[in-house]
């Protein structure tokens, strides 16, 4: 079987953030760039529930994961594209 396949605006509909681009490339504006000691999950924007789920897809390698480090990747570097 194959594994899913997830994007940038599956992740923030999972989070039960607004998922259209322009919704994103807004939050990642307001939010980067991250602080290079700082991990995606301890950011001060998430739920608890946001930040717990986060945490668990990159600890477990899950199916999320790759998606969430895109995510943090454009955290970092401030713009979506």
């Amino acid at each position: 079987m194959e594994s899913p396949t997830h994007n940038l605006p599956s992740l923030f509909k999972q989070l039960g953030l607004p998922d259209e681009p322009v919704d994103i490339e807004k939050f990642i504006a307001t939010h980067s760039p991250l602080k290079p000691d700082l991990h995606l999950a301890d950011a001060f924007f998430w739920t608890k529930s946001q930040s717990q789920f986060l945490r668990d897809e990159i600890l477990d390698d899950a199916d999320w994961a790759e998606v969430v480090d895109q995510l943090n990747v454009l955290l970092r570097k401030g713009r979506a594209g």
